[in-house]
């Protein structure tokens, strides 16, 4: 057995260990899966918990099933729950459950996908674990004694956004868990987190997946071409939930917006950077706008790569390939490095829910600089003095 066969792809270290407490039956009361965005986390808790409780589904059990049930969502031992906003619509919750349970690699999450109907229903929602959420609906269900199970399962995901209180409360039932009770619980930034919430949970890390790995699933699970999931695979960075709902003719055309962005930052062209600025603050959300972020960053390092190796096979745009020699020639002084460091600065502040008209602008001003081999006019260390109110 191998957990997550029929379905996971990837995190085969991960993968193996759990398959190994299995076999062994001797579990410890909380297990902490954390890495970065779209590696897989919740999707190999919920296998797990799954094959914890003898359900044959995500993972083919064989003579180890015990479980009638058909997936986790049906089991009435096993218990999901994601951050959610202040205010919800009528259901809204457990539609997203019930997505989860059809795909385990579905993009569940509020404040990575507002909402699930229309794409012009952009605006960002911010996404945690209330007090009242926790008090109510979480800790009650951890003194439940197993109904069908051996264990009473309780997965939380994203636990790094729940509020100081909730992190302080949960703390206290990590320290003293009822019996038969087991979490598994997932985050993206485990920094976030209490040290003491992670001491007291086995660590398991889930690094970015494997190229190749994504690759396969795309073709495998969601019906991609090979051309089409080699390229995809090549600029996922890793990230498998967001690369398979790409939506290729529209990467392409963000792709081809980002290098007029470059283009006009170099140019110093300030009508053309406002239009396309403009453009992009009231037509994307937050998760669309990483995603451009995403694809700039891996073009200014196809840029530098052919810069220092002159290795055409080793790009990732190789479709762009003309445009990325025109740029590697016309930059040579250009400090790409640091270009780089600041677009992950600014994929933070997005996360953040910040500004994309300011953050937007700030780095134009900050690449113009940087693409001719200059230092940003107003220092790193002094960003306030981007603001329109600072005067001289």
């Amino acid at each position: 057995m191998k957990l997550g066969n029929n379905r996971i792809i990837g995190q085969d270290t991960v993968r193996q260990y759990l398959t190994q407490i299995l076999e062994s039956g001797r579990y410890h009361h909380a297990y902490l899966l954390a890495g970065p965005q779209g590696t897989g986390k919740k999707a190999l808790a919920l296998a797990f918990a799954e094959a914890l409780q003898g359900i044959s589904n995500l993972t083919t059990l064989g003579d180890r099933r015990t479980s009638e049930k058909s997936n986790w969502l049906s089991h009435p031992d096993i218990h999901m729950f994601i951050p959610r906003p202040k205010t919800l619509g009528s259901d809204e919750l457990q539609e997203r459950i019930r997505m989860l349970a059809e795909d385990p690699y579905d993009i569940v999450d509020f404040s990575r996908r507002p909402h699930t109907g229309s794409e012009d229903e952009s605006k960002n929602r911010i996404a945690f674990y209330s007090i009242e959420y926790f008090s109510e609906e979480i800790r009650p269900l951890a003194y439940l004694k197993p109904n069908e199970g051996a264990l009473n399962i309780i997965v939380l995901s994203n636990i790094e956004t729940m509020r100081k209180e909730v992190a302080n409360a949960f703390l206290k039932l990590l320290e003293e868990p009822p019996p038969q009770v087991m979490f598994l619980l997932t985050c993206d930034h485990p920094d976030k987190l209490l040290p003491t919430i992670v001491s007291r949970c086995q660590l398991l890390r889930c690094p970015p997946l494997q190229e190749e790995d994504i690759r396969e699933g795309l073709i495998k699970f969601d019906g991609a071409g090979e051309e089409d999931a080699s390229y995809l695979a090549r600029i996922s960075g890793g990230n498998y939930d967001n690369t398979r709902f790409h939506d290729l003719d529209m990467l392409k055309k963000n792709r081809e917006q980002v290098v007029q962005y470059l283009r006009y930052a170099y140019a110093q062209d300030a009508t053309s950077l406002a239009k396309m600025v403009k453009d992009w603050h009231e037509n994307i959300n937050n998760e669309s706008m990483i995603g451009i972020l995403n694809l700039m960053e891996t073009f200014l390092r196809d840029v530098l790569l052919y810069q220092n190796t002159g290795d055409e096979d080793m790009i990732i745009n190789n479709d762009q390939l003309k445009v990325i020699k025109n740029f590697s020639d016309h930059l040579r002084d250009a400090r790409i490095e640091e270009m780089i460091s600041n677009i992950n600065e600014m994929r933070q502040l997005v996360y953040q829910s910040g500004n994309i008209k300011i953050i937007l602008t700030t780095l134009s001003l900050r690449f113009s600089a940087l693409m001719r081999g200059k230092p940003p006019a107003i220092p790193e260390d002094q960003p306030w003095k981007h603001s329109p109110a600072y005067h001289q």
